[in-house]
């Protein structure tokens, strides 16, 4: 395993760009499967998560051609039936988070596809009921193979049917995986309670440039008029189109904790700042004055960040929430940030019960942070009075590494960070990019 070896206390200066959007690409690439014509995605992130997702669909028999940088052309022309099937393939799908989204576009066109339990981050346990609900009302019947430690859904003969549905929770990916199934099946589904994170728009936006009709794009309920029914049925076929993926809102984010905790001035260029929700204002809260410039963000130099109080004088809380809500991804950035703020801040992580167990290693780098259950921790802000140790530290899962990455940063002297594969699953080169701006971070073996 690779590791990040940081010299931390660094001033930043520059210009920096977001990567596309991972988790968008990992919906959109797998809507290719929907159609035997080419679907070409543009400012597609060169991350392990993506690039695993991708030599995934190849291995199924999907062409994939490859043009300008982050450029791909994607044909489902040639699907190898008997591997989608097969052990291997269900072992390589437990292994990657991702392959969730490949289930309803293999459902809808094909008839069957396997759901394992998916790999991913170690952040506590992540339900997949919505999905499988979801695809049983469309009127697949689902069974456990044992052998193959994974559910096995198969659609009726004449396809997949149209149904109103309302969704236990708001699901990002179990909307997309059912929305994906129902654009081949025949009459209309309405989805309620349906996740509106941009990314989801973004699928259904590529989905109605290859044919499909969807109505409510945006909002929580989602109409989907289906074109028939899968391949072994009559009805028609969704084509190609051209699609460019959203810049990663979670790394806009993270650029503008990572100007905050280093006090630097930082612009963030080309951050689609129509689709960043309530992140800006999120930051606000903690003091970081940030500026829209056309589509860019610019960060001045602070010395000090002052965390707001309620209007009633209580102490702040940032807690996560569904879209329109702030994103969970980027509490752990918020979190260490927090740490050298002046004042107090709640951080209330609702949607994943062990995202918030790596404040341990802040605490031993000298962050004064109470770790109050699995869900909820409160920081005392030093202001940059006292700062953060150098120390070594492990990356347990995607986001949290990047936060223990801000917090090295931030520290003075030497830090280490272990296993950083976990941030290669979502960050393209993070450490030449830091670098060009002023960091000074080193990979080894």
């Amino acid at each position: 395993m690779s590791k990040f070896v940081i010299e931390g206390g660094r001033t930043l200066h520059g210009e920096i760009t977001p990567q596309g959007a991972k988790n968008e690409a990992l919906e959109v690439i797998s809507a290719v499967l929907l159609t035997a014509e080419p679907v070409t995605i543009c400012n597609v992130p060169d991350i392990l998560d993506v690039n695993n997702l991708i030599a995934l669909l190849e291995g199924m028999g999907v062409k994939v051609s490859r043009g300008k940088k982050g450029e791909f052309t994607f044909c489902a022309s040639d699907i190898d039936v008997s591997y989608i099937e097969s052990e291997e393939f269900v072992k390589r799908c437990a292994a990657l988070r991702g392959s969730v989204m490949i289930v309803g576009p293999l459902l809808a066109r094909f008839g069957r596809a396997y759901f394992p339990k998916p790999g991913g981050d170690k952040i506590g346990r992540r339900r997949v009921d919505t999905h499988i609900d979801g695809f049983i009302r469309l009127g697949a019947s689902c069974e456990y193979d044992h052998s193959r430690r994974a559910y096995l859904l198969t659609a009726p003969s004449d396809g997949l049917k149209g149904c109103h549905m309302l969704l236990d929770e708001a699901s990002v990916t179990g909307t997309a995986n059912i929305v994906m199934a129902a654009t081949l099946a025949s009459g209309v589904t309405t989805i309620y309670n349906a996740a509106c994170e941009p990314y989801v728009q973004q699928l259904c936006r590529l989905l109605v440039a290859m044919g499909a009709r969807i109505d409510g794009i945006s909002s929580n309920l989602l109409t989907v008029t289906g074109l028939g029914g899968s391949a072994n049925a009559a009805g028609s076929t969704l084509h190609g189109a051209t699609h460019r993926v959203l810049p990663d809102m979670i790394e806009v984010g993270s650029f503008i904790g990572l100007a905050a905790i280093t006090r630097s001035e930082l612009t963030i260029k080309d951050v689609s700042w129509a689709n960043l929700g309530i992140i800006p204002d999120s930051f606000r809260r903690l003091g970081v004055r940030l500026e829209q410039r056309g589509d860019d963000i610019f960060v001045p130099a602070q010395e000090s960040y002052e965390i707001e109080s309620f209007i009633d004088g209580s102490i702040m809380t940032l807690a996560d929430a569904p879209w329109p809500g702030l994103t969970p991804d980027l509490l752990s950035v918020m979190l260490v940030v927090a740490t050298q703020c002046k004042g107090s801040v709640l951080i209330h992580q609702k949607m994943f019960e062990s995202r918030l167990f790596f404040v341990d290693k802040l605490i031993d780098m000298g962050a004064q942070i109470i770790l109050c259950d699995p869900h909820r921790a409160v920081v005392i802000g030093h202001d940059h009075r006292v700062t953060l140790r150098a120390g070594r530290m492990t990356s347990p899962d995607i986001r949290a590494g990047i936060a223990m990455l801000l917090a090295a940063m931030s520290a003075k002297g030497v830090s280490e960070i272990d296993d950083i594969e976990q941030i290669d699953r979502g960050y393209e080169d993070i450490e030449g990019r830091l670098n060009a701006i002023g960091a000074s971070i080193r990979r080894e073996a």
